[in-house]
């Protein structure tokens, strides 16, 4: 039962490969008629032949003149050359089918199956000659099937010039040319034609395979900004509210103007939010540090911030722009500190950031398992595609540091960085 259920389960592999065969076919078809209709190329590429070994059974047709004599009685020992030809048909069955399967096509077994089939195609062509000796493209073609690498072409020659070698002993030297070409011209043109057809599978399956990860990065790369972007906002929210809720029972003007704070912060993220799913958003240094001291004064933590040195470009800006405010959010929702310092400096060739606080030197909770791209992980991973560096840990004076680096002079990195959320 064993072996039977086997047996089916290969059967419904080999037809579900048909039908998927089959379904790029007209594919295929559709594509080049509505291609036609514009004038244009086809963007789809021809499947080939199907990848089962159902494609070479009909070139088992070959055989039917040895079959005609057994059936007309002009075979000697018919018994013998049914056994022959009921033994080689199972035998290239097994071949080719396991041919395009590349762990079972260089399997010991398949070598010993095509093996015995050169055997049995020597003994027939001998004993029965005339039409048997068309056993012998039957065995190149198994062998082109089998036999893909660097040994085809001589195993080609090598089996071309035995058959005809051994038709010319057995019948005459004059067939024996037709029979070695066509032995040698069905492996080449066999072994050929399926190992273009797996190379296209492949390079079809690597295509879709990089466009299913490139499609993976975006979205992960997108949940990170998307993190990045509204933790920070929602802190803000947060702790604005709180000073809200403080401020009003004793001053009422100091609660609106958070209140009103809290409506810029509310505007400027729905804002932030379009430009993210659009595509389009540029962090800005300048911006982001206006907005950090917002927030730590919200959050009752007095903020010192220290900027000197060139203007820096772009993606540079917007890199440290997403350290800042990543910092800065861990600081207000983490670290107890009563004051922060961030520091700029940027030369001609490297920028450095610095954010220090003076609060309990705790490290900043890290990402649960599972869950990528996000807090000072993801900026690590960003500031080291970039080129750069991301150290965070207690400083030694008490409080924690966050510090990133980045190389100011290299334009390539843009790309690596992905910054923002960009249109892919």
């Amino acid at each position: 039962m064993t072996v039977l259920r086997r047996a089916r389960a290969q059967v419904r592999a080999w037809q579900t490969a048909r039908l998927e065969w089959k379904a790029e076919h007209e594919r295929f078809k559709a594509a080049q008629r509505a291609a036609g209709k514009c004038g244009k190329t086809p963007d789809v590429d021809h499947p080939g032949p199907p990848p089962t070994g159902f494609s070479l059974l009909p070139w088992l047709l070959m055989g039917m003149g040895a079959f005609s004599n057994l059936l007309q009685g002009e075979a000697p020992n018919p018994l013998i050359g049914g056994l022959g030809l009921l033994a080689f048909n199972s035998l290239y069955v097994y071949v080719t089918f396991r041919s395009f399967d590349r762990a079972k096509r260089e399997a010991v077994s398949t070598r010993v199956a095509l093996l015995l089939m050169g055997l049995l195609t020597t003994g027939l062509a001998v004993g029965y000659g005339g039409s048997w000796l068309m056993f012998f493209p039957l065995l190149g073609l198994a062998a082109g099937a089998t036999l893909r690498g660097p040994w085809l072409g001589r195993t080609g020659i090598l089996l071309a010039v035995y058959a005809a070698a051994v038709s010319g002993v057995r019948d005459n030297w004059g067939d024996a040319t037709n029979i070695g070409y066509a032995t040698f011209l069905s492996s080449m043109v066999t072994a050929a034609i399926l190992g273009l057809s797996e190379a296209v599978r492949e390079l079809r399956a690597a295509r879709e395979e990089l466009a299913r990860r490139a499609v993976e990065k975006e979205r992960l790369r997108f949940s990170r900004d998307l993190h990045d972007l509204l933790g920070h906002t929602l802190s803000v929210i947060v702790v604005k509210s709180e000073a809200a809720r403080r401020l009003a029972p004793r001053d009422m003007d100091a609660a609106l103007g958070q209140i009103t704070d809290l409506e810029s912060v509310g505007r400027q993220a729905l804002t932030e939010i379009r430009e993210a799913v659009t595509g389009y958003r540029e962090g800005s240094l300048a911006t982001e540090l206006t907005r950090a001291r917002s927030a730590l004064s919200a959050a009752s933590v007095e903020p010192l911030v220290r900027q000197s040195g060139v203007p820096l470009a772009p993606q540079t800006e917007a890199l440290l722009s997403w350290v800042v405010r990543e910092a800065v959010t861990n600081v207000v929702r983490h670290s107890d500190a009563g004051r922060c310092e961030i520091t700029v400096e940027s030369g001609t060739e490297q920028a450095r950031l610095t954010v220090t606080d003076n609060g309990s030197g705790r490290p900043v909770r890290r990402p649960e398992q599972g869950i990528g791209g996000t807090g000072l992980k993801g900026l690590t991973e960003r500031l080291a595609a970039a080129g750069g560096s991301l150290t965070a840990g207690p400083s030694p004076r008490g409080g924690f540091t966050v510090t990133a680096e980045l190389p100011v002079a290299s334009a390539e990195f843009a790309d690596l960085a992905a910054t923002a959320p960009r249109a892919g």
